[in-house]
């Protein structure tokens, strides 16, 4: 068999794996990965969300004695209602 000088062609020679580009775009998706989860962590370590008001339960009772009144919370509507089913004629101009 010939060898590769005896056709006239140089001999290859085998490129360290760095300096092949889609090696580090393989390797690039898991590092940026890693690294967004790291400033992720940061973000969640470093401001803290406050879940609950220090008052909550009074908050709570508000809600209740809102929603015990009905009529009051639902006068808005009711005016509404009312509005729209008056007779045309009945409307003021």
């Amino acid at each position: 068999m010939p060898s590769s000088s005896a056709l006239g062609t140089a001999p290859s020679v085998a490129a360290p794996w760095w300096r092949f580009g889609h090696v580090w775009l393989i390797i690039a998706g898991p590092v940026i990965v890693i690294i967004a989860g790291f400033v992720t962590l940061w973000l969640a370590i470093s401001r803290p969300d406050p879940v609950v008001a220090e008052d909550y339960y009074r908050q709570g009772i508000e809600i209740n004695k809102t929603l015990a009144t009905p009529e009051k919370s639902l006068l808005p509507a009711m005016k509404g209602r009312n509005h729209a089913a008056t007779p045309v004629q009945d409307q003021p101009r």
